[in-house]
């Protein structure tokens, strides 16, 4: 089974690590005074190809209890769908609280049968996603691990990207399931007994790991060298903030996180020096994490946030990245439900439906100048010959004129305009004028043509807001 997202170069993360400095830097150029904003985009393509399946949803393992995720439930079967071939992982701090059933009826709290994974892989097949699988590490023993895993194997074919063992390990001891002098070596000697269980059962079987919650340095890093040739995938999870602190606010999810880029260095350059196929992914990742800040991570502010982010994890040669979510609190989650049902298309799913629109091809350079503030722009060269920029204003100002430029072979375009009532608004968000139904159904009404003329046309963009731009000879 081949990691997710397909076998990515070395060189290529490689690449994307090298033109990301110059790539972030040239969307945010410092403020240039009041007059127009000038947009340039060539045909440089430096940047990373943006796999297919980049867009990924994180749910608990315990959702599988729940009648959540069956083919015959239409609208979450549609809803993700919309978003393109993805990959759905299904892990968090429950999976460690997840045991296996082998002969139970399914829907039963706290464990799962092959009911359940056979209800999934039927939804899968619907979606047409695929699946990180994550198995209880902390509560379970590698036979019962192994056995999970040939059940799921089967049931989901070549829709597991992968197996993941254990979740945020590095937190083991801060959430009890071991002892406070728990450490990595003593994860690292765990993971190999259970790997090689599930070797056994499932030969061949494709690892990703280590689902680390935050110590890179002392887990992930070492991890990628210390498994080298075992994993296909390396998984690392990221969060803003504590959803539960008072400072987790529109104004600091909205403002640079001087952490990420960081981050994303290190997990690029651990990735291609191990030679690990899949590259790495953010396997578990949203604003804030105990469930997102209230009003904030639901937000209006929560879809721009969410655009930046996924292609600034793009331009690090990320191979892809899944939002967690489920339920329906005043929280993070795309997609919110009542365990049975879909009950809200949340403001982040509108700015991850816009970046799927836009990511299909290569990441090429664009430059913005002018504007007070000046918005973020991204550009790809689309698979189609296409040029697909989004321009994104946060502010709240009033219009804003700019001067897009594009290689003079282009004579037309098309603009799809992201809209909100405000950052902070939790209703009334629409894409291309129109909201995204329950059923999740959606109707582009808003669609505007615009000529390109000597490779020069004029557009506006009024904050808050972001505007897809698709540029055609």
């Amino acid at each position: 089974m081949e990691p997710h997202g397909g076998r990515r170069a070395a060189g290529q993360v490689a690449c994307a690590m090298c033109v990301l400095a110059c790539m972030v830097a040239c969307t945010h150029l410092a403020p240039a005074g009041p007059s127009n904003v000038r947009i340039t985009v060539g045909r440089s393509e430096a940047g990373p190809d943006l796999p297919p399946d980049f867009i990924g949803l994180s749910y608990e393992k315990a959702f599988l209890n729940l009648p959540l995720f069956d083919r015959g439930d239409a609208a979450m079967v549609n809803l993700f769908r919309r978003l393109g071939p993805g990959v759905l992982r299904v892990g968090g701090n429950s999976v460690d609280r997840t045991s296996w059933d082998p002969s139970g009826p399914g829907l039963r709290k706290g464990f799962v049968a092959p009911a359940d994974i056979s209800r999934l892989a039927r939804f899968l097949a619907a979606a047409d996603w695929r699946i990180i699988y994550g198995l209880n590490m902390a509560t379970s023993t590698p036979e019962a691990m192994a056995d999970e895993a040939s059940a799921a194997e089967a049931a989901f074919g070549d829709r597991l990207v992968a197996f993941e063992i254990g979740n945020e390990p590095d937190l083991y001891h801060a959430n009890k399931l071991r002892s406070p002098d728990y450490a990595y070596t003593d994860y690292l000697k765990e993971w190999n007994t259970d790997a090689r269980a599930i070797s056994m059962r499932v030969p061949g079987a494709d690892f990703a790991g280590p689902a680390t919650a935050a110590d890179a340095s002392r887990y992930t890093v070492p991890f990628a060298r210390d498994t080298r040739g075992k994993v296909a995938l390396l998984t690392h999870h990221y969060y803003r903030a504590n959803g539960r602190s008072p400072s987790s606010t529109v104004e600091l999810l909205l403002s640079p996180d001087l952490r990420l880029s960081g981050l994303l260095r290190t997990l690029a350059e651990a990735s291609v020096s191990q030679d690990i196929l899949g590259g790495f992914r953010l396997g578990e990742a949203n604003s804030f994490y105990n469930g997102g800040a209230p009003h904030v991570s639901d937000s209006f502010a929560s879809a721009l946030w969410a655009i930046d982010f996924l292609f600034t994890c793009a331009a690090s040669g990320a191979s892809g990245v899944n939002f967690h979510g489920g339920g329906r609190g005043p929280g993070y989650t795309p997609i919110a439900d009542d365990g049975e049902n879909v009950r809200e298309v949340r403001p982040e799913y509108y700015g991850t439906l816009l970046f799927s629109l836009a990511a299909q091809g290569r990441l090429t350079k664009v430059e913005v100048s002018g504007g007070n503030p000046s918005p973020s722009a991204w550009a790809v060269s689309g698979r189609d010959g296409s040029i697909r920029i989004v321009i994104q204003d946060r502010d709240a100002a009033g219009e804003v004129p700019i001067d897009l430029e594009v290689p003079k072979a282009f004579s037309t375009a098309s603009l799809l305009r992201l809209t909100g009532p405000s950052l902070g608004a939790e209703t009334g968000t629409l894409l291309g004028g129109s909201p995204v139904s329950l059923d999740g159904s959606w109707e582009k009404r808003g669609e505007e043509q615009v000529i390109v003329r000597n490779g020069s046309l004029p557009v506006r963009i009024a904050g808050p807001g972001a505007l897809l731009v698709v540029v055609r000879q």
